[in-house]
């Protein structure tokens, strides 16, 4: 047994409720010291459906829920034209913590590392333990890499339904912050239809009996 598996024995909250008290006192890597809070996932208790983002944006570190900012709302439209009822999904994210480098006053998004990461993986493997969605939607490298601990290259993987090393099933899709990267409209167009192509595969997988 590993030292991770026998810590996750060990030490795992037992309830959501105590995961999000534990991710709080969080101190398995620093980015605590520079965010507000730990931001925890949300949503039903078992829940078919869990979608997994990279990190908290300046947003979400201020409020302490997830996908609140300008890709949570890129995220709820994509949701509701894909038929899939936010309420009845877990929203979460792979690293708890907001990592971010300053611009004069403004809080700049920076990218988890793999340390960052795989400290973090810890909570996002307890999350999936206790709410056992159908399907974990993973949105972006970051949580494609947490998901199936290893590099992934979304374009090669993108829409699958695939098995995941520790159990379940997984898809990946770009994180909905990519599209407001994009410049021009056309490549909006085309990657927000096919993120809501992505979606729609992951809300008719969940929805088997």
């Amino acid at each position: 047994m590993s030292l991770f598996e026998q810590q996750l024995r060990e030490e795992t909250p037992r309830s959501l409720k105590a995961l999000r008290e534990a991710e709080n006192s969080c101190r398995r890597c620093n980015l605590y010291k520079f965010a507000t809070q730990a931001v925890p996932g949300e949503g039903p208790a078992h829940a078919p459906l869990m979608l997994i983002g990279e990190q908290p944006g300046n947003d979400e570190d201020l409020e302490g829920h997830p996908f609140v900012g300008p890709a949570g709302r890129v995220l709820d439209k994509a949701l509701q034209e894909a038929k899939i009822d936010r309420k009845q999904v877990f929203v979460t994210n792979a690293v708890k913590h907001f990592k971010h480098e300053m611009r004069g006053k403004r809080r700049l998004h920076k990218r988890p590392d793999p340390g960052e990461i795989e400290a973090c993986r810890w909570w996002s493997k307890i999350e999936r333990e206790l709410v056992k969605p159908k399907l974990v939607v993973a949105l972006g490298a970051t949580a494609a890499r947490s998901v199936f601990e290893r590099v992934i290259t979304i374009n090669k993987v993108r829409g699958r339904v695939l098995p995941v090393p520790d159990g379940g099933n997984a898809l990946v899709t770009i994180h909905p912050s990519y599209l407001l990267r994009l410049q021009e409209e056309r490549d909006k167009e085309r990657e927000y239809a096919q993120f809501l192509d992505d979606l729609e595969v992951a809300r008719a997988f969940a929805s088997r009996s």
